[in-house]
């Protein structure tokens, strides 16, 4: 019996999720407001964007992850900064399919991503004149179970597998 198990568990796809390379796909920071913003006092409005986006890259296994961060700090009506940061991965995925793989490609994948955007984001304020920027970590299985309850209260439980998190193969976005 135990040779039938271990021959059960040899046959058996492996499961496997490995980083193979993180990379800046895209900077941009914009300061309209300047020079005339550092005269004001800084009690900045900061909104901060998040899209996450997945997408097959070839029949190996291999997928990209697109982690895009924008922030906007304005003080009064004044835009002081604008940043944008795509922060991106390449995954090697084996033996996950399905559901199962929508949701490692949002949200394994942008946990691992975050850091470095999060890190790109503060040096280029910083960079620009203004104070440090420490933007508060996500909890992107949250924002999954978030996304699938908000695809079930508009479409039923057929479009959450559909359209729930980042397609393999669509790159859609959530």
């Amino acid at each position: 019996m135990a040779d039938e198990q271990a021959a059960a568990q040899d046959q058996a796809p492996q499961q496997q999720f490995t980083l193979q390379r993180i990379y800046t796909k895209d900077v941009s920071f914009e300061s309209p407001g300047t020079p005339d913003i550092f005269r004001k006092q800084w009690q900045p409005n900061v909104n901060v964007d998040l899209n996450t986006k997945s997408s097959r890259i070839d029949e190996e296994g291999n997928f990209e992850v697109i982690l895009t961060l924008t922030v906007t700090a304005k003080v009064d009506e004044d835009t002081a900064f604008l940043v944008e940061v795509q922060q991106s991965g390449i995954f090697y995925v084996v033996g996950i399919e399905g559901e199962s793989l929508r949701q490692v490609l949002a949200t394994v994948g942008p946990n691992i991503l975050f850091p470095y955007a999060r890190e790109s984001i503060d040096s280029l304020v910083t960079k620009g004149g203004f104070p440090a920027l420490m933007l508060a970590p996500v909890n992107f299985d949250a924002m999954y179970r978030q996304a699938v309850a908000q695809q079930a209260a508009q479409g039923g439980e057929t479009a959450i597998t559909e359209q729930a998190a980042p397609s393999e193969e669509d790159g859609a976005t959530h």
